[in-house]
């Protein structure tokens, strides 16, 4: 029988960045690597405010847990318990692909992980994943909290320093975006108020078609007004008739 179309699945490009915020651990990691199997670049970038479901108290019960899990003999063999929330969440992910062979090893390779938003990924557009969503898939009264935090529960000792990187990240993103739309402002006007009567025969010789330059918001607004001041006052509208009295009725009708 044929199966039905995979949830969350992403458009294949050359690489997809992948903003993990407000996103559960899970079901990102189930969904990356889905697409990772398939051939799909994937860059995860910051994991350290990526949600996992339940208190903070729970999961680190459960991750003081999985810390006792070693080789007796020479722990170095494994398995190895990463501590920052990139290699935490790749972990996750490693978990969900055959990486022993060799088209699990593959798809690893194509999978990058960070904490915040390193160059160059923080002038690439990213994407979400909503079958990850927090707000889509935890009700709003249920217990969750960070995998940095976790992490910095744990011995991962970089929030601070990726706080302050990110705090200069987006005073860079804010001014590159006021600049973006000051640009577009004035390409638009300089569109609308372009003389293209000497050029205009000539794309049309070729197929081209120039589309009429929009009245300016502007004129839109004085026009109506100008209509209005055009049109001769209204006349009053008559009073309406006097309803007729009924007639007397007639002794028989009783």
């Amino acid at each position: 029988p044929e199966r039905g179309p995979t949830l969350g699945k992403m458009v294949f490009e050359n690489v997809v960045v992948v903003d993990g915020r407000a996103h559960m651990l899970g079901r990102l990691a189930s969904i990356v690597a889905k697409e990772l199997l398939l051939g799909q670049h994937i860059v995860v970038v910051r994991a350290e405010q990526i949600v996992i479901s339940g208190s903070l108290a729970r999961n680190k019960v459960k991750f003081a847990q999985f810390l006792k899990k070693r080789t007796n003999t020479n722990p170095k063999k494994g398995p190895i318990h990463y501590r920052s929330p990139a290699r935490m969440f790749w972990r996750v992910v490693r978990g969900m692909v055959p990486h022993k062979t060799y088209r699990g090893q593959q798809a690893m390779g194509r999978l990058q992980t960070y904490e915040g938003v390193p160059q160059p990924w923080d002038t690439k557009k990213k994407q979400v994943v909503p079958e990850a969503l927090k707000v889509l898939r935890l009700k709003a009264q249920r217990r969750h909290c960070l995998l940095g935090r976790l992490a910095s529960e744990f011995g991962w000792k970089h929030a601070a320093l990726v706080e302050k990187m990110e705090a200069k990240r987006r005073v860079r993103a804010a001014e590159f975006y006021a600049e973006k739309k000051t640009a577009a402002k004035n390409r638009s006007a300089a569109e609308r108020e372009a003389d293209l009567a000497a050029v205009l025969p000539v794309l049309e010789k070729f197929g081209h078609y120039v589309a009429p330059a929009e009245p300016m918001e502007d004129d839109e607004e004085e026009e109506p007004a100008a209509e209005a001041a055009a049109e001769p006052a209204a006349e009053p509208a008559a009073a309406p008739a006097p309803a007729a009295e009924p007639e007397p009725a007639a002794a028989g009708d009783y």
